[in-house]
């Protein structure tokens, strides 16, 4: 509950006694009432940003026809990295709000891996400047494990005096499942901080399961937004954590795990995206998008609606708000309909901030001088990309399209006079570099990619989860080289080559991570991007050709990934060798 003052108390009270009129009344609405489950007709009267009650005898100061359209709380993402969107926060919140979403859980790991807690007071200052409520969680893992090299370390020293803030819902998803099975004493440490100022602690256990599952739930993990499949999402519902069911950009876990949804777990349950793209937002929405599937699948609109606004609010211990009730916030979405939920108006603590899929208000942007700059490279030279393989039959990462899992695939390839792969289209193999970009360290990881498709060029981009360092992938060294100088001259962000020369970019000055462009300039950009990297460079055509490399050196998902140290083989969380 946000900080209460008499004055506020008693306006509230005298208006819902008729005492005094509401500043606002919504009148003539079905209001979506996620405690019953019901849908009923109603006015619903607000005073200082608060719902004060409901009744026809309610009289505002201002006051709205609803025109039969459906109240239903203001929606929650329950698990997002804003980062992810390429957007800054304010951007991000013009973006989102005209689609009903009101809050967001969001874990700024990203810039925190890249930029430290300066990163993270960056993210805060920008987030005040919209009206989205934005609650960020902790960073748990930066970097995520110890076999990456990312720009900051924070330790559970670090993590105190942020954790104690009342805004701060918890500790970021846990990612180093590792670490917490060998009760790690960093670990540990971190896991104490958060329990022991009651704080919600997100989980990250692709995989997992039995008496591993049960340790990590043990430890206090009360969520996981990474199920792929019914019986994984079984399990951890049986164990007490709450699913936060995905869909992104790059990973659309929602659909395949809604048959597993009952009237007895739906409380469980969680609608979160995850990382999503401007483009995918402007064409299918936010979490507005997530209660479509789910009631085209057979989903009743009232369950679909408590499940991303009422269950994150209690699961993040957000007591004022979720459900329309009596002294909640007035995070309202008028929806059109509970088939379709276009979000015809939005009120954030009872002023009309969207209308029609447009943003009402004007906002200004933090400056972003102290997120720049965050490309630090030690000069290399073309030859540093040389694999030096001393034999043919080799491990490959292999892409699995439509999620973020990738496969250890062996190969037989073929090598020059030095060892290094020579590409050839018919293989469907490229290499894939990682680059250190914080600290001059000049460590280059290289293997091999397979099923990315790409047949001409390179690609290199500086958004690599968790540590982001920069990841290249093309048909030879010179492209790559081409592609990562280029890259660097920009201060990040994505760069499309081909015969050397640069075909398609999008920079990303704030910390390599994120434009400040708009949302529909990003879209654009992107939109050239991806029609380039299909139509110039061949890439496969069923995988989304940006995000889903992002997430190549990401060594906390299966199975094989690269990092700037090497080869690394997620299942055996150990370095390997490119050689079978």
């Amino acid at each position: 509950m946000e900080h209460m003052e008499k004055r506020t108390l008693r306006r509230l009270i005298d208006t819902a006694m008729h005492r005094i009129p509401a500043d606002l009344v919504i009148y003539n609405c079905q209001i979506v009432d996620v405690y019953t489950g019901k849908v009923h007709p109603g006015s619903i009267a607000i005073t200082d940003g608060m719902i004060a009650g409901f009744g026809d005898d309610y009289r505002g100061h201002q006051e709205v026809d609803a025109q039969g359209m459906y109240a239903a709380p203001g929606l929650i993402d329950a698990h997002i990295h804003i980062e992810s969107s390429y957007t800054s926060p304010e951007e991000f919140g013009r973006m989102v709000v005209p689609c009903g979403t009101t809050t967001v859980i969001a874990d700024p790991h990203e810039i925190v891996n890249v930029c430290g807690l300066e990163g993270f007071n960056y993210m805060i200052r920008a987030a005040e400047r919209t009206e989205l409520s934005v609650r960020y969680m902790i960073p748990s893992c930066v970097p995520a494990t110890p076999f990456e090299d990312s720009g900051s370390i924070l330790n559970a020293f670090d993590m105190q005096w942020p954790m104690g803030d009342r805004h701060v819902p918890g500790l970021g998803e846990f990612m180093n499942v590792p670490g917490v099975l060998a009760a790690d004493e960093d670990v540990l440490s971190k896991l104490e901080v958060a329990l022991n100022l009651h704080k919600v602690i997100d989980g990250h256990s692709p995989g997992f399961s039995g008496a591993a599952l049960n340790a990590y739930i043990s430890a206090g993990v009360k969520t996981d937004h990474e199920c792929t499949n019914i019986s994984e999402m079984e399990e951890r519902l049986e164990k007490g954590m709450y699913v936060q069911l995905r869909d992104g950009s790059a990973c659309h876990d929602l659909e395949r795990l809604i048959p597993g949804i009952t009237p007895y777990n739906y409380r469980r349950c969680l609608l979160c995206s995850d990382d999503r793209q401007p483009k995918t937002i402007f064409q299918e929405g936010h979490i507005d998008s997530h209660l479509r599937k789910l009631v085209k699948a057979g989903i009743d609109p009232v369950m679909a609606v408590c499940m991303a606004t009422l269950n994150p609010a209690e699961c993040y211990k957000l007591e004022d708000r979720g459900g329309l009730a009596p002294g909640k916030r007035a995070d309202i979405v008028l929806f059109n309909n509970l088939e379709e939920f276009r979000a015809c108006k939005v009120f954030i603590e009872g002023n009309l901030v969207a209308e029609n899929s447009r943003y009402l208000l004007p906002f200004t942007k933090t400056d972003i001088f102290s997120v720049r700059g965050s490309m630090h490279v030690k000069a290399f030279t073309k030859d540093d990309l040389k694999l030096h393989l001393k034999s043919s039959l080799v491990k490959a990462i292999e892409i699995v399209p439509g999620g973020v899992t990738t496969e250890n695939a062996h190969v037989q390839v073929q090598l020059d006079q030095d060892g290094d792969y020579i590409y050839r289209q018919e293989d469907d193999l490229a290499k894939i570099a990682v680059l250190e970009r914080h600290h001059n360290t000049g460590k280059i990881g290289l293997g091999l990619l397979k099923n990315y498709g790409i047949k001409r060029g390179a690609v290199a981009l500086s958004v690599a989860h968790d540590s982001h360092n920069i990841i290249c992938v093309g048909v030879s060294n010179d492209e790559m080289y081409a592609a990562i100088q280029a890259l660097i001259e920009q201060e990040g962000g994505f760069v499309l080559v081909e015969n050397g020369e640069v075909i398609a970019s999008l920079p990303l000055p704030i910390a390599g991570l994120m434009s400040d462009l708009s949302g529909e300039e990003i879209a654009e950009k992107l939109q050239v991007l991806h029609d380039t990297a299909f139509e110039r460079l061949g890439i496969n055509q069923e995988i989304e050709p940006v995000m889903t490399l992002c997430f190549m050196s990401l060594i906390v998902i299966p199975k094989l990934k690269v990092t700037g140290r090497g080869l690394f083989d997620v299942e055996k969380f150990e370095f390997t060798s490119v050689e079978v």
